[in-house]
């Protein structure tokens, strides 16, 4: 290759200069890779050209970055090289510089040079360390190339937003961090707290410097160099290096406040490996109080606590910026952090900066922008001596390459961001050049103050033309002119352009941007979302879909090109985010531009664009976010169209400002060109009064031709035809074109269309509606309607757009959710107005009913005057007119007619002159008399509903006969009645009488006014959509007379109704002087006006009203119904007993009457206080009236009350459920006086008299005891259990409400039970009987009840509750109420409980009897002894007594030999062995360890189970002791079909050898255990001993327990050889266990004479006298913690160490176990405190064992963590022990870990090879017991494989597979095994397994199968 010019080197690394400093080349090169070469060779005395622009712009040269991820100056990185020609010329290059003949031609300007160069540096590849080889020749830069995953990097953050930070990096590079990577997940949820949600801002700040790590680099799939780098600055990762050991004072660490405490702050590094804690008072006096948790703070090392793992930091500022980290000796580059400074020495300079090294290993480069000065010239190497001395700080590093960059830049050296004094865009027009690079652009200093700003110009920005020269046109020292184009905010270095351009453009950057702007722009992308285009300047803008287009576009990217220019209008700039529109009409309008609301001045015309269309108008969005409201009236709309059908979203409109309130950002607008403009003369006000007449009727609107010049026509809505809305929809049904409206009221003008309404409400108060706020004065009542209902309230409009606002607290009365509720869009209100503000034209209004109710009756009347109205519409239709029969009806007059039919809700009339008309008359108004089908009968009128042809008529003689009080009047009627209504006067209140109750309306009755006849509206303006009062016939109301009859109001008496509050004394002195001559005693007639449950309304006299108490109608009470016998109107004969004044202001009197025949013919005064007399016992009669959840309320007199509780109204369970239900208002109740209260006038009384349950035998109490007196012995009550005891205390059950009693659970049920308090719950009622009452002194009654009502004294039922009942040998039942270690104690009844030893619970031995004989467990047994003073009562539970067990047991003795093989159950497992239950006996025999196979010893849990079924041999009998001993070995059942061992290396094993460690294995499947047959509570008691140790000390793990010998018997010798050395270990543990058995005795004689230590002297006797028992230590120790002496307990455990002899590793190793427990329970903290005497332990105890034992304590106690941890020791100290990995597995097993694999896989590794069929054997059987069947076959199989002759591995395999009770696959496998070739021995035993399988779950066909096989095998083997 032929290379001219200066070495390539330089055009590679002056373009990355060029690409990394400023923006990317616009011109690229499209040469190929020779040819571009070959142009920037050029020789070395001409100055570096600038390539020729190329015809085409290659795309990857031009990245588009999006403004808010990057800076607007480019990053760098990039090269005009394609990866293919890169590699080329690396390989040329490297080719030639292997060789060393690299040699360059000359042409006539260049001469030859060397290549010594490699091109790596100049690629932008980075490099590490480089100690040993050729110096780099340019310093390492960071550039988007490469920037790798895992690089950490120093920066400053830029901004701070709420879901991320923008951090600035090394090289102008930014990068973000998302909320998660910027805060430690720990202290997420307490930040959230302290910030109140913003989070980041309250941690973070511009400006501070930070260190991140790269997570990745994201980039975009359309476009090349669209690239984000997502960082994380958590501590977690940045620190994950990080340990307490790598630490060292003096250093800088940077650390999370994890909690703000009194005098400092708790700190958090990001590793749970160690903590921190800060002080507070630094010298920064500010710093402590910004602090908040999860704030980042640095801080020097002061001191490190190891022990407790606190490193101790100081923030103060200064120390920090000076801190030097120190040369450690084997620092790690992992421990290197971004942002740590180094004492550092230059060790050579570079093209473009200095290489130093720092802490004795590493070195790294800085780069010219990062040297010490700020404006270093063009002589800087100068300054950089080799080993010069320097302080810099560490800016990048990258694991992968081991590079490092640094910085010597002073602000960042003293640990500040550099100030940030320019902004993009500023011009400076005195910049001055201060150093040259040639190829690369300038280093300029722009004047900023107070300090100058260094600015880098690239060669690319110098000019927009090329210039050839440009080196010597710009010379160190000249001024330019620069604009900044960008900051680079961690090197604090401007970016410039020197082009012309940037100067002249109107946007430059986002600050240059205003809305409305015209502006080219290039399209980037486009996307579903719209466009992304680039202004010229490179800022980017957003295109939203909407507005790509006036219309809708369905592919945008037809509609805009990528690279198109196109011309667009910004709408807006907010937080760098523009948005542009290319709407055609926006783009090209030249009306104004409207971007504020202060620019809204009326008048102003200008385009914007559609965002909402409402019914009501639209909303209308111009620039920069202002928005405004053009109602409908301004849309230029037809009446009754649609707005949605002219308008749509998004639509550009032209719209005119009508008005503005800039304060509260209100534009109104208006669609229509001009305003609409009439003469005077036709001009119609709002408010104004019009007639028209119906054209069309359309669903939305009633279309009016008002008549009027200058408006087409009028529109009413729906809801504008009347107040009432449902007369609105009938009314508006019935229109038809043609009909004239009278009076229409002017809403509005829309379009020259006038808005209607015909409300009544709005017409009659035309002239005092207001048009203008102004005209409205608060508090007072205007009239208006809704315009709209939202949620916080309703819009009320009066004329014109006058609108006030109802707020929700305003609107009702009471709290109503929803408003729509209570009101609808178009009702008539009345409002009350509230607040009135002219400068805002707010009106606050109240819609309350309370401050707004109408004051007339025009609601009622213009109900009438529309209804009469819409009837003549209806009769307008047909041909022959319908209303001529209301004549013939007038109001008040009496008709005649014939009753056609009675109906339940009352009588129907026909009329001979009117077919069609039909008369109605409730019951009410029928007076109490008889009335019969076609009967003839008179009638007066009360109402007419003229629509449905019907008349309301009545039959009361007071209304038909009103007119006929002077038969002699020749008066007609209508003039009498006119003379009636002459009485009434306009606002007279009078008294009136519900008569007929309608939908919207009363019909009363004036008695005052001969019973004229008045209407009464149910509801007012604003109540329409709420719940009217309710009102019923013959009701009293007051009314204020509003209008006479006339023809305005349809001839009605028109009434408004007042609240019984406001009502008035409208009397006459006539009238007072009536009332006040009734008086109590005075006879009266009265007349039934209504009949209530337990009162009679009457009335009497002249409009007075009184009662009849439900009392007062019979002497004695004893009617069941008191009000059967009358009638509403039914007249009556009463007497006044008594007259009371209300306690309401209007001082009605309340009459009291009585009825009753005694009262009535007492002609004496009657008084009107009834005598309080009442005695206990006494029988009363009263009434319910009221009825609670505990109490009826029953009235005996009108003021006397009495009340019965629940649980005295019935004994009956079901009664008393039921309780509410059987007592009803007004049922009848007799009783009988319990208690009363004159006070109170109150009594309490029972249901069943006190005479008839004294009669029973129980005596009366005291008077003081009356309320309880009910409650005696044999008593049977009702109750409600109130709470459930624990234990056997039974339940609490009350009885009555100050007093409970105690069921014992013996009398819960009539029979006995298990758990009997399971049948009854709190709250159940029951029926009880009274055991027993037991007064105190104090008043206190304690109560004993039974629930066994039912008993009939059977032997099985009796509860003996005297001792003298008792007698030996008796059977008695009861429950367990206590257990102990003793025994328990059962509760036979309420008075009485016996104990059972622990030696009586059960025939055979209890191990755990607070398990086996939980509390309330129901027991039978049989009394032992009885000891009548003491009350002492033992019970044994044992199926026979002792005499007559010993007997038994010595005949089950007698049954069996030594030698014999006999089954059994496994009962229970130990560490030292089994305890297995004989079959058909009680006994139980011991099989020691030592007696089982030796394969299975290890683990006795995992390989017998608890009943499962094993095969032994008596080894000894001791009929002395009680003891048996057995065998399990293979060896005592068939020596000729045992399992064969074999020689080491070889696939058989010896017969005889059964003893091998190595190779034998169990044949019995499951390992679980208990101790033998014990018959006495003090063997009990040494068997806990044995068993299980005081302080729960287990020592099921340990490889010997100490009680082996105990149970060790002498079996039968396996091998024939016996050794001199077995004989003599024999002697020695014979020794030794006739020195534990005489303490045993010693103990067991000690017990049975009752001599129980219970003192610490006597267990100091016991000590002395067996210092070697751990036994009695442990006891001791027990003794101490029951009295709380920890203290003591733990002295104790350590003099026992020092006592027992040293021989006894056993017994130490008990005492040790139980001083684990000790700490562990009480130790402070337990783990350390455990940990303590572990440690001590190992050094005196078998280390295995100690292990062991503390790994049972941590699985018992359930500390899975610890446990885990201490398996893993044990299985790296212990690796050669198949237990230990065996244990291994265990734990695997039951956490449902899937890790059995990857344990066997390291435990074969681990353990030797004869121990691996041991290990895969006990490993599998653990799999198909506890695990997957199917891994333990695989086990069992890859044994096979290796060893197909070994029959116990096949004996084994068939023993797991038989557990499982498959049989197909049972059956495959045996047929397996009798396929084998062994020797016939072995086959024998096979084919022996086979068919007893068979046997047992096989039939008859296939046992004669497997005996047929086997013979086929006999003769196979024959000779």
């Amino acid at each position: 290759m032929h290379l001219q010019g200066r070495n390539i080197m330089c055009y590679l690394v002056n373009f990355i200069y060029v690409q990394d400093m400023g923006k990317p080349f616009k011109k690229p090169f499209n040469k190929n890779s020779e040819d571009r070469l070959k142009t920037f060779q050029k020789p070395s005395k001409k100055p570096f050209k600038t390539p020729q622009k190329s015809k085409s712009v290659s795309k990857d040269s031009l990245p588009i970055q999006h403004e808010d991820d990057f800076p607007d100056f480019p990053r760098g990185g990039q090269s005009s090289l394609s990866r293919e020609e890169v590699d080329k010329v690396r390989a040329e290059v490297y080719k030639e510089f292997e060789t060393g003949n690299v040699v360059l031609k000359k042409t006539k300007k260049d001469r030859k040079k060397s290549v010594t160069r490699s091109t790596e540096d100049d690629l932008g590849s980075l490099f590490g360390d480089v100690n040993g080889q050729k110096v780099p020749r340019f310093a390492n830069k960071i550039t988007l190339k490469n920037v790798t995953p895992g690089m950490k990097l120093w920066g400053v953050i830029s901004e701070v937003n709420d879901k991320d930070l923008v951090v600035s990096l090394p090289g102008g590079l930014r990068g973000l961090v998302r909320a998660s990577e910027a805060t430690d997940p720990l202290l997420h949820d307490e930040m959230k707290e302290d910030a109140e949600g913003d989070v980041l801002s309250s941690v973070y700040k511009v400006g501070q410097l930070v260190s991140c790590i790269v997570l990745k680099l994201d980039g975009d799939k359309n476009e090349k160099g669209m690239h984000r780098i997502w960082l994380s600055i958590r501590l977690a990762l940045l620190h994950s290096s990080f340990t307490l050991d790598s630490l060292q004072e003096g250093m800088v660490l940077s650390a999370y406040v994890k909690s703000v405490e009194d005098h400092g702050y708790m700190l958090h590094f990001g590793v749970t490996s160690f903590t921190g804690f800060m002080q507070k008072g630094s010298k920064d006096g500010n710093s402590d109080a910004k602090m908040v948790v999860g704030s980042l703070v640095q801080g020097v090392v002061n001191s490190i606590d190891r022990t407790r793992k606190v490193v101790n930091l100081s923030s103060n500022p200064d120390e920090v910026a000076k801190c030097v980290t120190k040369d450690l000796k084997g620092i790690s580059f992992d421990l290197l952090v971004p942002g740590m400074m180094v004492n550092a020495s230059v060790r050579s300079t570079l093209e473009n900066g200095i290489m130093l090294s720092f802490l004795s290993f590493f070195s790294g480069t800085v780069d010219i922008f990062h040297l010490g000065k700020t404006l270093p010239d063009s002589k800087w190497k100068d300054e950089y001596t080799v080993n010069k001395k320097v302080n810099a700080r560490i800016l990048f590093t990258d694991s992968s390459t081991r590079a490092v960059g640094l910085t010597l830049n002073p602000h960042l050296v003293n640990n500040n961001a550099p100030p940030s004094l320019v902004k993009t865009g500023d011009i400076f027009d005195d910049a001055k050049v201060a150093r040259v690079d040639r190829g690369s652009g300038l280093l300029l200093e722009i004047p900023s103050t107070p300090i100058p700003t260094p600015a880098y110009v690239n060669v690319s920005d110098l000019s927009d033309k090329e210039i050839k020269k440009w080196e010597k046109t710009f010379k160190e020292g000249s001024v330019v002119r620069v604009r900044v184009s960008g900051f680079r905010l961690l090197e604090g270095l401007a970016t410039g352009v020197l082009k012309t351009s940037a100067f002249e453009g109107s946007v430059f950057t986002h600050s240059d941007v205003r809305p409305g702007m015209v502006v080219k722009a290039k399209v980037l992308i486009v996307d579903s979302f719209g466009a992304i285009v680039q202004f010229a300047s490179g800022v980017k803008a957003l295109c939203p879909l909407r507005h790509m287009s006036e219309l809708e576009i369905v592919k945008p990217r037809k509609k805009f090109q990528v690279g198109a220019e196109l011309v667009f209008r910004v709408l807006g700039c907010k937080s760098k985010r523009i948005t542009v529109t290319h709407k055609k009409t926006l783009v090209k309008s030249k009306l104004a531009v409207l971007s504020s609301y202060n620019d809204a001045t009326e008048g102003l015309s200008t385009h914007g664009w559609i965002t909402k269309v409402e019914p009501h108008g639209c909303f209308v969005r111009f620039y920069n976010g202002v928005q405004g409201f053009a109602r409908r009236a301004e849309l230029g709309l037809d009446p009754g169209s649609d707005v949605s059908s002219m308008y749509h979203v998004e639509q550009v409109v032209k719209c005119r400002v009508t008005s503005s309130v800039p304060a509260i950002k209100r534009i109104n607008l208006s669609f229509l060109a001009t305003t609409a403009r009439k003469s005077e003369d036709y001009e119609v006000k709002l408010g104004s009064l019009v007639s028209g007449t119906v054209e069309r009727v359309t669903p939305n609107a009633i279309i009016v031709d008002v008549g009027v010049k200058g408006y087409n026509m009028g529109m009413i809505t729906p809801e504008h035809l009347a107040d009432n809305h449902e007369l609105a929809s009938i009314l508006k049904s019935e229109l038809k074109p043609g009909y004239k409206f009278e009076k229409l009221l002017v809403l509005d003008v829309e379009n020259h269309n006038l808005i209607l309404t015909a409300k009544y409400s709005l017409v009659n108060a035309a002239q005092s509606l207001p048009a203008d706020a102004s005209q409205l004065s608060p508090h007072s009542v205007v009239p208006g309607y809704i315009c709209n209902i939202i949620d916080t309230g309703c819009f009320v409009r009066f004329i014109g757009r006058l609108t006030g606002f109802a707020p929700k607290n305003r609107a009702v009365d009471g709290q109503r959710a929803d408003l729509s509720e209570a009101f609808y869009v178009g009702q008539s209100v009345r409002s009350n107005i509230q607040e009135v503000n002219i400068e805002t034209g707010r009106i606050t209004l109240s819609l309350k009913q309370s401050m707004c109710s109408s004051t007339d009756a025009s609601f009622i009347q213009e109900y009438f005057i529309l209804e009469e109205k819409i009837a003549k519409l209806n009769d307008s239709g047909s041909k022959s007119s319908n209303l001529k029969w209301v004549k013939e009806f007038p109001i008040g007059n009496v008709v005649e007619g014939t009753v056609h039919e009675v109906k339940e809700s009352g009588v129907i009339i026909s009329f001979k002159k009117f077919n069609d008309v039909f008369g109605f008359i409730t019951h009410h108004q029928c007076g109490g008399s008889t009335i019969d089908i076609g009967s003839t009968v008179k009638a007066t009128v009360l109402d007419l509903a003229k629509m449905d042809c019907l008349v309301d008529l009545s039959l009361k003689a007071e209304l038909v006969n009103r007119y006929s009080e002077d038969p002699d009047s020749r008066t007609p009627k209508k003039m009498r009645k006119r003379s009636a209504h002459k009485d009434l006067d306009v606002n007279q209140t009078v008294n009136a009488v519900v008569e007929i109750v309608k939908e919207n309306y009363l019909v009363l009755s004036i008695p005052d006014a001969k019973y004229a006849l008045g209407y009464a509206s149910l509801y007012d303006y604003n109540t329409q959509g709420l719940q009217s009062k309710q009102f019923v016939n013959g009701q009293r109301v007051i009314a204020s007379v509003m209008a006479l009859p006339d023809s305005s109001t349809a001839d009605r008496l028109l009434l408004l109704l007042k609240s019984n509050s406001e009502a008035v004394d409208t009397s006459s002195a006539k009238r007072a002087k009536k009332k006040s001559s009734y008086d109590v005693g005075s006879s009266v007639q009265t007349e039934i006006t209504e009949i209530k449950p337990l009162e009679l309304k009457l009335k009497f006299g002249s409009g007075l009203h009184g009662r009849i108490h439900i009392t007062e109608v019979s002497d004695d009470n004893i009617l069941e119904n008191p009000f059967s016998n009358y009638k509403i109107g039914q007249t009556l004969t009463a007497k006044i007993v008594s007259k009371s004044k209300s306690e309401k202001k209007n001082n009605n009197i309340h009459w009291e009457l009585s009825i009753k025949p005694s009262v009535l013919a007492d002609q004496s005064d009657v008084c009107a206080s009834q005598d309080f007399s009442y005695s206990i016992g006494e029988n009363v009669n009263g009434f319910v009236y009221k009825v609670d959840k505990d109490w009826v309320w029953i009235t005996v007199t009108r003021d006397i009350r009495a009340q019965l509780y629940i649980l005295d109204s019935s004994t009956d369970p079901v009664e008393l459920q039921d309780f509410q239900k059987r007592f009803h208002i007004g049922k009848h109740v007799s009783g009988y006086i319990l208690s009363s209260y004159m006070d109170k006038r109150l009594l309490r009384v029972l249901l069943h008299p006190l005479g008839g349950l004294l009669a029973n035998g129980a005596s009366m109490a005291d008077d003081s005891e009356t309320v309880t007196s009910h409650i005696f012995q044999g008593a049977i009550v009702g109750g409600r259990i109130s709470k459930i005891l624990p234990g056997v205390s039974g339940a609490i059950v009350q009885i009555d409400p100050r007093f409970s009693g105690k069921v014992h659970i013996t009398e819960l049920t009539d029979s006995w039970i298990t758990d009997p308090l399971s049948a009854y719950h709190e709250g159940q009622f029951v029926k009880c009987k009274v055991l027993d009452v037991d007064r105190s002194g104090t008043g206190a009654a304690h109560v004993d009840l039974s629930l066994r009502i039912g008993t009939n004294g059977k032997s099985g039922n009796i509860r003996y509750e005297k001792i003298e009942d008792l007698k030996p040998d008796l059977v008695i039942q009861g429950y367990v109420k206590n257990i102990t270690s003793k025994g328990c104690f059962i509760t036979l009844s309420r008075k009485l409980d016996a104990k059972i030893l622990i030696s009586n619970l059960s025939d055979d031995f209890v191990s755990k009897p607070e398990e086996e004989f939980p509390i309330r467990t129901l027991v039978t047994g049989r009394v032992v002894s009885l000891e009548p003073l003491s009350k002492r009562i033992e019970v044994s539970l044992r199926k026979t007594s002792g005499s007559k067990e010993s007997k038994a047991d010595g005949g089950d003795f007698n049954s069996l030999h030594v030698g014999d093989i006999v089954s059994g159950r496994v009962k229970r497992t130990e560490s030292y062995g089994l305890f297995i239950t004989i079959d058909q006996s009680k006994l139980v025999g011991l099989c020691h360890v030592s007696q089982l196979p030796e394969d299975s010893t290890d683990n006795l849990e995992m390989n017998y189970k608890t009943h499962e079924r094993v095969k032994a041999k008596i080894l000894k009998i001791d009929e002395e002791r009680g003891r048996i001993s057995l065998g399990l070995k293979p060896s005592y059942f068939d020596t000729n079909t045992d399992v064969t061992p074999a020689n080491h290396g070889s696939d058989s094993l010896n017969e005889n050898n059964s003893d091998s460690d190595d190779e034998t294995l169990i044949e019995s499947e499951e390992p679980v255990a208990l101790f033998g047959n014990v018959s006495h509570p003090v063997l009990a008691d040494v068997e806990s001993r044995a068993s299980v140790l005081p302080l729960d000390v287990q020592l099921d793990e340990t490889e010997d327990s100490p009680m082996d010998d105990v149970g060790e018997q002498n079996p039968e010798p396996v091998d024939n050889v016996t050794k001199t050395s077995d004989n003599k270990v024999r002697r020695t543990k014979k020794k030794e266990l006739e020195e534990r058995e005489r303490e045993i005795r010693a103990a067991e004689e000690r017990l049975m004479q009752k001599d129980v230590p219970r003192t610490a002297d006597d267990y100091e006797k016991l000590i002395r006298s067996s210092p070697n028992s751990s036994f009695i230590w442990l006891k001791y120790m027990a003794f101490l913690l029951s009295l709380n002496e920890v203290d003591k307990a733990r002295s104790m455990a350590e003099r026992a160490l020092r006592t027992i002899n040293i021989r006894e590793e056993s017994e130490k190793l008990n005492v040790w176990i139980a001083y684990f427990n000790l700490e562990n329970e009480f130790g402070n903290p337990p783990e350390d405190a455990v940990v303590k005497v572990f440690q001590r332990a190992l050094q005196v105890c078998d280390p295995k064992k100690v292990h062991f034992a503390l790994l049972s304590m941590y699985e018992r106690t359930d500390q899975h963590k610890l446990a885990d941890e201490l398996l893993e020791k044990m299985i790296r100290k212990f690796k050669h022990s198949c237990k230990v990995w065996l244990r291994r597995i265990q734990r695997v097993l039951k956490q449902n870990e899937d890790m059995v694999q990857s344990v066997v896989k390291r435990a074969l590794i681990c353990l030797p090879k004869h121990k691996h069929i041991k290990f895969i054997t006990q490993t599998a059987i653990s799999e198909f017991k506890s695990g997957v069947p199917d891994r333990g076959r695989s086990l069992f199989e890859g044994m096979l494989r290796e060893y197909p002759k070994r029959t116990d591995l096949w004996s084994v395999y068939l023993d797991q597979e038989i557990r499982l009770d498959d049989e197909d696959v049972i059956r495959a496998l045996f047929e397996r095994t009798i396929c084998l070739e062994l020797p016939l021995k072995k086959m024998k035993f096979l084919f022996k397994k086979y068919l007893e399988f068979e046997k047992s779950k096989g039939d008859e066909e296939r046992i004669e199968y497997v005996k047929a096989e086997a013979l086929k095998y006999i003769e196979k083997t024959r000779p």
